[in-house]
């Protein structure tokens, strides 16, 4: 496959911060080479990755009456 510069991406290293100020070195489209690319969430901070311990708030019954709903399907 033909390389064309206006088609496909710089592809260069940058830094990546985490939340917890530790950091990284990896490649990545994003920026220039040796730009710093700082997360608001991440891995170590995120409740999909940690299992946080959201709560659920049922406003107008619909969880209830989704539960219902579907009680005897799983």
């Amino acid at each position: 496959m033909k390389k064309d510069p206006e088609v496909h991406p710089d592809y260069h290293q940058i830094k990546v911060v985490m939340t917890d100020g530790s950091e990284f070195i990896t490649y990545s489209t994003y920026g220039k080479e040796g730009d710093t690319l700082s997360l608001d969430i991440d891995p170590t901070s995120h409740p999909a990755w940690t299992g946080g311990d959201g709560k659920l708030m049922d406003r107008g019954g619909r969880v209830s009456r989704f539960k219902k709903k579907f009680e005897g399907l799983f």
